[in-house]
């Protein structure tokens, strides 16, 4: 699953980067170390004119025709997104990306949960990931919420936790994006997944199982914001 997640590199970086053709940024973006559901977190998505945009969105997601009480789930399924109700018109038509440095996942031992940060080897190839998210409009406002999309965990991490945030090549990230590109075929076959030989995991201090610590400190210095 993906259930906490770090975001510290400036936006003119994942301009630089990224989105040499532009990125429009909405609002204000503080480094953030230890991101827990529920809370407004930076999400990048097209806009109507068809422009990549980095706003923040609302961990939860909730289609705008649910009730008040119907879950506002964090993560959805890759094996079930495009056909589930709750999901499905968000993966054709409200794909977006949740820009991260890194992310916590817990390994359970005979001590109890042991957090662990999955995070890029190499800071200056990846100064940021992407991970593949959907998200849907609040009805009567002008706010959203969004879902990170999970998949089987890869070899290297399952040992830690069976499900992990779909992590997008930076070569796909316009093609993920794209509006236009709506049936279930279409959107595999323009999703490219990050070698996962350039994510590296180690544990971390359990002060990170508080959301109220965040700093730099919860993953060991391992977060130098990139420039």
């Amino acid at each position: 699953m993906c259930g906490r997640f770090t975001f510290y590199t400036p936006p003119e970086t994942l301009i630089a980067r990224f989105f040499p053709d532009g990125l429009d940024v909405d609002g204000h973006f503080e480094p953030s170390y230890n991101i827990p559901p529920g809370v407004a977190i930076p999400m990048i998505r097209m806009t109507m004119g068809g422009h990549p945009i980095l706003v923040k969105s609302h961990w939860g997601f909730q289609p705008a025709w649910a009730t008040g009480k119907a879950p506002a789930p964090i993560n959805a399924r890759a094996e079930t997104v495009a056909t589930s109700r709750y999901f499905r018109d968000a993966f054709a038509h409200h794909r977006c990306l949740i820009p991260a440095n890194g992310w916590y996942e817990w390994l359970q031992t005979e001590h109890g949960k042991e957090p662990h940060y999955i995070t890029p080897v190499d800071a200056e190839q990846n100064p940021a990931i992407f991970l593949a998210g959907l998200w849907t409009p609040r009805e009567g406002d002008e706010t959203s919420t969004c879902a990170i999309i999970t998949e089987p965990a890869c070899d290297s991490l399952k040992h830690i936790h069976d499900r992990q945030p779909v992590v997008l090549d930076p070569g796909c990230l316009h093609g993920w994006l794209d509006p236009s590109t709506t049936s279930r075929e279409a959107i595999r076959a323009v999703t490219q997944r990050l070698p996962m030989e350039q994510l590296r995991e180690f544990p971390v201090s359990d002060a990170v199982n508080n959301p109220r610590h965040n700093s730099e400190e919860l993953i060991g210095g391992a977060g130098e914001p990139a420039s």
